[in-house]
């Protein structure tokens, strides 16, 4: 059975490895360079070639994809093509248990899988580490791990995505007999998950931090208007990567409050902006943005930011990883109950 299954999947197992070797080679190679530029250069991204660019961003997008590609081509048709074109009963009317045909199945699927991405999500984090998060002197600057954009193309969570996304794909099959449906719907399932749980689940696996701050020039992000056109207010943590979930203006009593009527009054003019009556400059009226700063503390009002600090990154990835080997391991014995129950 065993045999059996390398010569049923040897051309996925082959394409994998290969493509994930090619990979670390090239990582390999640009790493320490990367490294050693990021360890004596300040702004570091001031310095980065487009290549390196190119690089991280595709490093991001190979993780991103590469579990549901998995998923795709290698989980759905795992036993919808044989259940599809009628082989499987071949097998079953030999020695072969139906339990055993599709243990072995995920049992080599699995691990294959498992090894490869864990290989190549060692090798992305290790090269992207240098830069993550790093702001160039002026503009631009690359995400930071902590946001969901690159939370989870790094560590050790796209090992536990593809996984998901084989089994997903396994049960899907088995569940629709058909290849090219299964594939679809695991593609369509895989994503929504993949959108769901950052911005529902990922934020709440482990407590969040909740900051209250004096609103200052120090503390300040921006001064925005809203859907509404009305006035907000962001602030900043202490850690620049840290991953900020909410950011609210609250009162002296700790409730959510819109910024005061007068504070838009209070604002300067920008140097060589027109007043409303058409002079060029600062309004005598208008205070320092320091003193409009102080009118807000004076009178309560602060900053409430909800986040997950940086601090928190591996004790996250780790976290979504069991989430994702559990309901993996969900996905198996829902696999295993139907092929005993449903099939025939």
């Amino acid at each position: 059975m065993i045999w059996l299954t390398w010569r049923q999947f040897r051309t996925q197992f082959v394409a994998v490895f290969g493509l994930v070797a090619a990979g670390c080679v090239w990582l390999a190679l640009t790493g320490p360079a990367l490294a050693r530029l990021a360890a004596h250069n300040k702004n570091v991204f001031d310095v980065l070639t487009g290549n390196d660019r190119l690089l991280f961003n595709g490093g991001i997008a190979v993780l991103a994809v590469a579990p549901a590609v998995i998923g795709i081509f290698w989980g759905a048709p795992l036993v919808a093509r044989e259940l599809e074109t009628g082989t499987y009963r071949l097998v079953w009317n030999q020695s072969v248990t139906r339990g055993r045909w599709l243990a072995v199945k995920l049992g080599f699927s699995v691990l294959a899988v498992a090894i490869a991405v864990a290989i190549l999500t060692t090798a992305i984090t290790w090269w992207a580490h240098p830069i993550d998060g790093v702001k160039g002197g002026q503009r631009g600057s690359l995400v930071s791990h902590m946001t969901p954009v690159a939370f989870a193309m790094r560590g050790v969570v796209p090992v536990g995505y593809a996984v998901f996304a084989l089994l997903l794909g396994t049960l899907v099959g088995l569940v629709v007999r058909r290849s090219v449906p299964a594939m679809a719907l695991t593609l369509a399932i895989y994503v929504f998950v993949q959108v769901a749980v950052p911005l529902w689940v990922r934020p709440h696996v482990i407590p969040p931090t909740t900051s209250s701050m004096v609103i200052s020039d120090r503390t300040l992000d921006g001064i925005n208007f809203d859907a509404s056109k009305r006035l907000t207010i962001t602030t900043h943590t202490a850690g620049p990567g840290d991953w900020v979930l909410s950011n609210r203006t609250v009162d002296a009593h700790g409730h959510a409050a819109a910024i005061p009527t007068w504070f838009r009054g209070c604002l300067p003019t920008p140097p060589g902006a027109a007043e409303p009556g058409g002079t060029i400059g600062v309004s005598p009226a208008r205070g320092s943005l320091d003193d409009c700063f102080a009118r807000l503390a004076d009178e309560g009002y602060r900053q409430q930011v909800v986040y997950q600090p940086e601090s928190h990154f591996w004790r996250l990835q780790w976290a979504e990883l069991g989430l994702y080997l559990a309901a993996s391991g969900l996905l198996a014995w829902l696999s295993f109950r139907w092929i005993r129950l449903r099939l025939s």
